[in-house]
């Protein structure tokens, strides 16, 4: 069972990553649709400004709270989320609120060395809404991913792309409901769906990658094609030994070292759309997300190595 102070920092650091995720794919929604379906623009930007408030008070209660490793790692905020969300409000029309960022760059973390009840009372009641809203955006991303499939509606978004942020909503419930059951993680028995999740979601980001940029862009066309088959095999290689009961170890070394050539790719990428030296129709702030994840998952794959070796 979770102590007061791990249930805490667990929460905070999850909501730090994830709790963006979400708004940032109400976000990508938002831009997505046609004209004639205003009704679900609104519902997206309504669902974004809800995280907004969410990550808010998360980013609030995280000083002096959350783990140090998280916020080193990336998955917070890049050097380049700030410039990425600022491109992307000047191309869209949408304000995104940066001085949220700004205050993520500023946080400091593992100060809080016992628990706290007032502050674990305030977690526990934010995890709860988190869990709400974000069970809510499910509904409104499967509603739109039947009406796309059912040819109702017509977005900009692919439908892999839209079952894609279902699957990272349903991560971030699943992991929320454990917390508020203070359920202990043991992250070697966890590690290998966690690597057919995150592997299948990198693969995913390299085909989306090639699926959005120009057509002239023959060299950045085949490395993100590469790389989406390059994770389509540690994928299946995940769940080979997830269905054998099999030990991670070896998958976990070709997912680290898959990963890390990855996050490089896509931090070149982010560069480049920021200086406008990529032809795409990627919006800088969907680099910066899918770098963040890349992040992410390095993390985890090191927890998983640190797991397996003691």
């Amino acid at each position: 069972m979770l102590s007061g102070t791990e249930f805490i920092k667990q929460s905070l650091n999850l909501h730090l990553f994830f709790g963006r995720i979400m708004k940032e794919h109400s976000f990508f929604l938002e831009v997505s649709f046609t004209p004639r379906d205003p009704n679900y623009t609104r519902q997206a930007d309504a669902f974004r400004m809800e995280f907004d408030g969410l990550l808010s008070e998360a980013v609030s209660l995280a000083n002096g709270t959350v783990s140090n490793d998280v916020l080193r790692s990336g998955e917070v905020i890049t050097p380049y989320t700030l410039n990425a969300e600022k491109a992307t409000s000047f191309y869209t029309g949408i304000q995104i609120p940066t001085s949220l960022t700004q205050r993520e760059a500023n946080l400091a973390g593992d100060g809080l060395s016992e628990g706290n009840p007032m502050i674990e009372r305030r977690v526990h009641a934010l995890n709860q809404r988190v869990i709400l809203a974000t069970t809510q955006l499910i509904g409104f991303k499967s509603d739109i991913l039947t009406n796309v499939l059912n040819c109702r509606m017509f977005t900009f978004n692919y439908p892999l792309l839209i079952t894609h942020i279902i699957r990272e909503a349903e991560l971030y419930v699943k992991q929320l409901r454990r917390l508020q059951n203070r359920e202990a993680v043991n992250w070697e028995k966890e590690a290998l769906d966690l690597e057919f999740f995150w592997n299948r979601q990198m693969a995913e980001h390299a085909k989306f990658i090639r699926g959005l940029l120009d057509p002239t862009e023959n060299d950045l066309f085949e490395l993100a094609n590469r790389f989406g088959m390059e994770f389509d095999l540690l994928t299946e290689e995940a769940k080979a030994a997830i269905d054998a009961a099999a030990p991670s170890t070896y998958i976990t070394d070709d997912s680290l070292m898959a990963t890390e050539e990855l996050r490089s790719f896509k931090e070149q990428g982010t560069k480049g759309l920021l200086s406008c030296e990529i032809r795409s129709i990627i919006v800088p702030l969907l680099g910066d997300h899918v770098l963040r994840e890349a992040n992410h998952y390095l993390r985890l794959l090191r927890m998983f190595k640190g797991a397996e070796g003691s």
